[in-house]
């Protein structure tokens, strides 16, 4: 593959949706600038055997080799649009979360990744169903049913240091501040068990806690102050996942 050399690989803010990408061509990644957001897609690498004992992967970033997440696409765009048109239909208190990540004047800004991962969480949840995309739902239950079977799941992929920590205080203060609204309200849970794969990580992971001095709802500004003491009352327990028995085979 070619060896390219990109001299500024910035070329977005972070703080506004992309809007300029690298262009791929047969050969990889080129330095030509295109306008409009790159289309997410994964690539494939494709294994080559040497000998019985080692194979090795030929893992070259060619254009042959993309294949575009038509499903995170199609949500995207569908997100996109609801976004342009206000955020409709949503609880009070999610419009008044999202007005408060959203306002320009903010000192402390949020990312656009962060805002957006919160955003297509919040229309999954709360909106499409009424504007005509309950298709995603049964697209995503289709997903997990076909290789998670009774453990439902939905991701966010997010790259290194794009902030998800600061993403996993938004859902946290998202769903117990509208559980505290609406306590009947089954879409929300004021309760979270937090699974961290180390000790280093768990204790990162304090600051999620609002009771924590260093806790990102007051450090990052996720909430208002006036809804701290509210935002306490939720149930977090992070946990690293050693710390779980090990269940005997043929046990559930």
């Amino acid at each position: 593959m070619k060896q390219v050399v990109i001299e500024n690989p910035v070329i977005n803010s972070p703080f506004h949706e992309p809007s300029r990408h690298f262009r791929f061509t047969e050969d990889g990644i080129t330095d030509e600038i295109v306008d409009g957001r790159r289309t997410s897609s994964y690539f494939v690498p494709i294994a080559k055997a040497r000998n019985a004992r080692q194979l090795s992967f030929d893992t070259e970033w060619t254009q042959d080799r993309i294949e575009e997440n038509q499903l995170v696409n199609q949500i995207r765009d569908r997100v996109a649009l609801w976004r342009k048109g206000g955020h409709v239909g949503v609880t009070p208190t999610t419009a008044r979360l999202l007005s408060y990540w959203t306002n320009p004047d903010r000192e402390k800004k949020l990312f656009f990744c962060q805002i957006e991962a919160l955003e297509t969480a919040i229309y999954l949840t709360e909106v499409a169903g009424k504007y005509g995309d309950a298709w995603i739902e049964n697209a995503v239950r289709a997903a997990n049913d076909s290789s998670n079977p009774g453990l439902p799941r939905a991701a966010f992929k997010m790259a290194t240091g794009s902030g998800k920590t600061v993403v996993m205080a938004m859902l946290i203060a998202w769903h117990t501040l509208n559980k505290l609204a609406n306590a009947r309200d089954a879409r929300f849970s004021d309760a979270f068990l937090i699974v961290t794969p180390g000790i280093t990580i768990r204790d990162r992971l304090r600051v999620l806690l609002p009771n924590d001095p260093a806790n990102y709802y007051r450090q990052r500004d996720i909430v208002p102050s006036q809804l701290l003491e509210q935002l306490g009352q939720g149930k977090i327990v992070i946990a690293n996942y050693h710390g779980f028995p090990r269940l005997s085979p043929g046990r559930r």
